[in-house]
């Protein structure tokens, strides 16, 4: 009799030394960490569905736009500078002018957010760079104008910052320009 109540309170102690040295700590140990593995993955993957659909959802609104729109709209904010391209359409629009364009030189701005009192704050990462291009040109004022006037209905955006003008007896006159050149980053 003393031998049937002690082996069932041994097998409960044998028990009791498994589940505290063995079971507990892998519970609370290595599948706690894997429970925590699954949890932030199934977030994971949660996001990456997210994004996904969300990626589609722009790749069909931008397959939606008007393949011609697209492209005007690459040439009035393109994604890279192209120095060359762009002086060599300034120099056909200033030969059409009847300008003849003697200097050009290409230099990034120092400030690329507006300085203006009362400017609206930017944001940090300016989604568009910018550089300044300086210019001589010599002509009449007529060729000027309509020079000025080409740049105005460019399809590349363009601003002019500065003119200056050096008159002359002859009527041609030397113009210095500064014209700022915006791209997407």
């Amino acid at each position: 009799m003393i031998h049937d109540r002690i082996l069932p309170l041994f097998a409960l102690m044998i028990a009791a030394g498994i589940f505290l040295s063995y079971v507990n700590p892998t519970w609370s140990g290595q599948i706690a960490e894997t429970k925590a593995d699954i949890v932030s993955n199934d977030q994971a993957l949660a996001a990456a569905s997210a994004y996904a659909t969300r990626q589609n959802t722009l790749a069909a609104a931008r397959n939606a736009i008007d393949p011609e729109n697209l492209t005007r709209l690459s040439a009035f904010l393109p994604d890279s500078v192209d120095n060359v391209g762009l002086i060599l359409d300034l120099n056909a629009l200033a030969a059409r002018s009847g300008l003849s364009l003697s200097n050009i030189d290409v230099t990034k701005n120092a400030v690329e957010s507006p300085d203006a009192f009362g400017a609206l704050p930017v944001a940090r990462e300016n989604p568009t760079g910018s550089i300044d291009l300086s210019l001589s040109a010599i002509g009449t004022y007529a060729a000027l104008q309509t020079f000025l006037i080409g740049i105005e209905k460019s399809i590349r955006l363009l601003d002019v910052q500065e003119i200056t003008v050096r008159g002359s007896d002859t009527g041609l006159y030397t113009f210095q320009m500064k014209l700022r050149i915006y791209w997407l980053r």
